[in-house]
């Protein structure tokens, strides 16, 4: 992708990606599904998990898999609201931009 991704995009693609998972979901399976919008490396995604977990919007984890332990992340209340917030702050941003490349400003 040629556009930059801040960090407050990433912060709310991967909220986005573990609030799916009500139980929570492990760092390779969040770096998977991340992939899937935009490139991403597990070397970018643990300390946005770490800066998540640091701001109460993840809580974090562990449970045995296969004989070793796996670190699970799972979406916090107020992980919640930063993520409706990221939605609704989205929305507009996107509009805004969308109606420039089709010819105008959106001037709401």
């Amino acid at each position: 992708m040629v556009f930059n991704t801040g960090a407050a995009l990433l912060d709310a693609i991967v909220l986005a990606v573990v609030s799916k998972e009500p139980e929570g979901t492990y760092g390779y399976k969040i770096t998977q599904e991340v992939r899937q919008v935009i490139e991403l490396s597990e070397s970018t995604l643990y300390p946005v998990l770490r800066r998540l977990q640091k701001d109460d919007c993840l809580e974090v984890y562990d449970m045995e898999c296969a004989g070793r332990n796996r670190r699970y992340y799972k979406v916090t209340e107020r992980g919640s609201v930063q993520l409706r917030l990221y939605e609704n702050e989205w929305k507009k941003y996107s509009q805004k931009i969308t109606g420039m490349f089709e010819g105008g400003i959106n001037n709401e």
